[in-house]
C-alpha cells in the first residue's frame, strides 16, 4: 500500500547511519542519498516539533554485550574507533532522541517503546541502512508493538540490492505502507 497519511504524533526513526556503516558498500541507493534524504526528513520533522530518533548499533570493546549464539557468518570482529558515531550531517541536535541498540532491530534491549509512547507517537517513518537488516527488523517490531508503520524506500539501502528489493516488495507491504522521500515530505507539508 502507498503511504496515504501521516498521525499528527509521528516520529522519525533513523536506523545505524552511523560512520561505520554508512562507509559500507551498498545498493541501490548510495549511502550519501541515504543520509541526505534522511536529513530532509529530519529537517521537517524538527521544523513541525516532531520527534527525531537516532538509533545506533554498538558493542563494548570485548563484545560482551553482543548478540551470543552461533551463526554461519560468525563473529563481527572487531570494529575501528568511532565507527558507531552517527553521523556528522544528523548529528548535534540535542532534541534528538538517542537510541543504541545491540540487536538488529531497535526495539530489543532499549528504551525506544517507552519514549515513542511517553511522546504520544502512534506513527513512525523509518529510513536507514540496512534495509533488510536493522530496518526491516525494527519495521516488523513497531508493527508488533501497535505503531503505524511507514517506510521511505528510498532513504533506504542495504548490502544486497535483492535484499533490499524482497523488503521492499514483499516484506514492508505487509507491515505498513511504503513511499518515497518527496511523497512522506508531502504528507508531512499537509498535516500541518
Amino acid at each position: 500500500m502507498a503511504v496515504t497519511t501521516l498521525d499528527p504524533r509521528t516520529a522519525l526513526v533513523v536506523i545505524d547511519l552511523q560512520a561505520g556503516i554508512v562507509a559500507a558498500p551498498v545498493r541501490p541507493h548510495a549511502s550519501a542519498d541515504v543520509v541526505a534524504r534522511s536529513v530532509e526528513l529530519a529537517d521537517a520533522f524538527r521544523a513541525r516539533d516532531l520527534p527525531v530518533v537516532l538509533v545506533r548499533v554498538s558493542f563494548a570493546a570485548d563484545g560482551a554485550d553482543a548478540v551470543p549464539g552461533r551463526t554461519e557468518a560468525g563473529a563481527g570482529g572487531t570494529r575501528p574507533e568511532g565507527w558507531d558515531v552517527v553521523v556528522d550531517e544528523l548529528a548535534g541536535h540535542p532534541g534528538d532522541i538517542r537510541i543504541t541498540k545491540r540487536n538488529w532491530g531497535a526495539f530489543h534491549g532499549t528504551g525506544l517503546d517507552v519514549q515513542l509512547r511517553r511522546r504520544g507517537v502512534t506513527q513512525i517513518v523509518l529510513t536507514g541502512i540496512a534495509t533488510s537488516i536493522g530496518v526491516e527488523s525494527t519495521a516488523r517490531a513497531a508493527h508488533e508493538h501497535g505503531y503505524h508503520v511507514t517506510l521511505a524506500t528510498d532513504a533506504m539501502t542495504d548490502m544486497d540490492a535483492d535484499a533490499h528489493r524482497n523488503s521492499v516488495e514483499r516484506i514492508f507491504p505487509r507491515l505498513g505502507e511504503t513511499g518515497t522521500t518527496a511523497e512522506i515530505l508531502k504528507l508531512l507539508a499537509k498535516s500541518r
